[in-house]
């Protein structure tokens, strides 16, 4: 879990536009937006400082290092990630989701283990109780993430998280949403839901189509266009 915590960390602060020697939000700020708790949240900003991409200082705060050391050997998974988010568009990203993340689905439903399962469900619940859209982003992430892992394919497991890390700095934070979290009617709780019920069953191609039904769901809405709105100077919409 906590290397789950460490990327959306790391994802964040590549998606969050802030330069080097800026300083990052208040942890209570941060932990809101990534939907962890604080003790999490500071054990990742220990790892990222001790990388020295991070510098911390009492009484002022957390900042992005002026000058970040050079990885020992090579850029890391993470840095690859980066890499690719700068020339990644949401569309790219999610149309590689729709070539990946079917054949995971169909796989996983042969080899997910009963605590997999259980931990989906939980996940599932718990997206449907989020109280924010980063609180929820989290949860999703971790949703796709067991499905990979119960694939029991550990190349498709490294691909997709790859995959989505990408796509939570892509599309995540371009996506126009609300602070209050999702509508109890959001497209994708009955679609999670369609999934996990094909898992459950052992049935490898539903498990397939529910995912892509699930990403062509989540495509349209990204590439719909935008409705239009009253100006208004005080409006509380994010656009992430």
């Amino acid at each position: 879990m906590q290397d789950k915590i460490l990327m959306r960390l790391r994802n964040w602060i590549a998606g969050s536009g802030l330069a080097r020697g800026d300083r990052l939000p208040a942890e209570r700020a941060l932990c809101a937006q990534l939907g962890i708790s604080r003790a999490d949240l500071r054990k990742a900003l220990l790892v990222l400082e001790a990388e020295g991409l991070l510098e911390r200082f009492v009484g002022r705060g957390t900042f992005l290092s002026k000058q970040p050391r050079p990885a020992r050997a090579g850029i890391g998974l993470e840095g690859v990630i980066s890499e690719l988010a700068e020339s990644t568009s949401p569309v790219d990203a999610m149309t590689a989701r729709t070539a990946l993340e079917p054949e995971i689905a169909h796989l996983a439903a042969l080899h997910a283990t009963p605590r997999q399962l259980r931990e989906l469900r939980q996940l599932a619940d718990a997206m449907r109780d989020a109280t924010s859209w980063s609180a929820y982003e989290g949860l999703d992430s971790d949703f796709h993430e067991t499905i990979a892992a119960a694939s029991g394919n550990s190349l498709l497991q490294s691909l997709h998280r790859m995959l989505n890390g990408v796509r939570q700095i892509v599309v995540w934070r371009r996506l126009d949403t609300s602070e209050l979290g999702p509508d109890p009617a959001y497209h994708s709780f009955d679609e999670h839901d369609a999934i996990l019920a094909a898992l459950e069953s052992r049935d490898g191609p539903a498990a397939g189509a529910a995912m892509r039904a699930h990403l062509h769901s989540t495509l349209d809405a990204l590439t719909a266009p935008a409705p239009a709105r009253a100006p208004s100077t005080t409006s509380n919409q994010k656009i992430a």
